[in-house]
């Protein structure tokens, strides 16, 4: 068994399609296939029922997943190990955001990294909460920033810091709700709602939040992209339920939720034993001193706009 091999077999793992999974590991399809074909043929078992519609694990597979997630974590713990004996003069770091990072300006951060360990390989993943916490458990990503609470968390997981954040109800400078100074969420039924996918991390809580209050809203259109949400709402197409800082950002009208804590948390993540590859190390270095500059919650919330 090849690594490289074992990579792809988490991949279609992870995603349940080839075709995904090629493009999560940046190969044609045809070549993942192959792969995988090539490891059946090593182990003599199908690690795949493969239909028309799915591709789920087979019993085989479903023993080599564990297996495979171990080899793979002590891949990388051997290459961090390799790194520190470099001196962080070669080595590689994988982080997962969240799409509405308010925290920090990660790629200001990011670009800061760089210049200071020009030598060290950056991986950058945006992707669902549930997918980032399967690559850090897997080895695939190092770090992660997640919008989800600590008691959400495998118990493989450590949280480095965390953070809550006000949501509040976003709309376009002439709607209705927009000159009043605070809503309930109950009293929204009649509003229609743009919003993002279902499993996102912001969406999941909106979704808590909203069966609290008893709203039951009409959703006219769910994406993935954070500017086409932004243009429904400031066309007065819809309204949204939004981190505070994000709305203002993109010139929306903020109004605060009345009656409830409607606030999203935010963690910086990692799996247990990070802080043996010393590019981890030093990008934590530089991350945390950012975390403490950021502005408190209530300054955060700020006026409505």
């Amino acid at each position: 068994m090849e690594l490289r091999q074992l990579s792809h077999f988490l991949a279609v793992a992870s995603r349940r399609s080839f075709t995904q999974a090629a493009r999560d590991v940046s190969v044609v399809q045809s070549s993942l296939s192959a792969s995988i074909r090539q490891l059946e043929r090593e182990l003599g078992a199908t690690l795949f029922d493969r239909t028309t519609r799915r591709v789920e694990l087979s019993p085989a597979g479903r023993a080599l997943l564990p297996i495979a997630r171990n080899i793979l974590a002590e891949a990388r713990s051997a290459k961090a190990e390799i790194s520190a004996v470099q001196g962080l003069l070669r080595g590689q770091v994988s982080l997962g955001t969240i799409q509405m990072l308010t925290w920090v300006d990660l790629p200001q951060a990011l670009a800061l990294f760089r210049k200071a360990h020009p030598g060290i390989e950056i991986s950058l993943l945006e992707a669902p909460v549930d997918e980032m916490i399967e690559a850090l458990r897997s080895g695939g990503l190092d770090l992660a920033y997640l919008a989800c609470g600590p008691e959400e968390l495998p118990a493989a997981l450590t949280v480095i810091d965390s953070d809550t954040e006000p949501l509040a109800v976003a709309t376009g400078r002439d709607h209705p709700l927009a000159e009043q100074a605070g809503v309930r969420l109950a009293d929204l039924e009649a509003e229609s709602f743009v919003e993002f996918q279902a499993g996102t991390g912001l969406q999941t809580v909106v979704d808590r939040l909203c069966l609290d209050a008893g709203l039951n809203r009409r959703i006219v259109l769910r994406t993935t992209q954070l500017e086409l949400l932004v243009s429904l709402v400031r066309h007065g197409l819809g309204i949204a339920i939004l981190p505070v800082g994000v709305a203002q950002e993109a010139g929306l009208t903020t109004i605060p939720i009345l009656g409830d804590r409607a606030v999203r948390t935010v963690a910086l993540v990692t799996r247990a034993g990070h802080d043996s590859n010393p590019a981890v190390r030093a990008l934590l270095d530089l991350l945390r001193p950012a975390h403490h500059d950021r502005p408190s919650e209530a300054q955060r919330s700020g006026e409505k706009r």
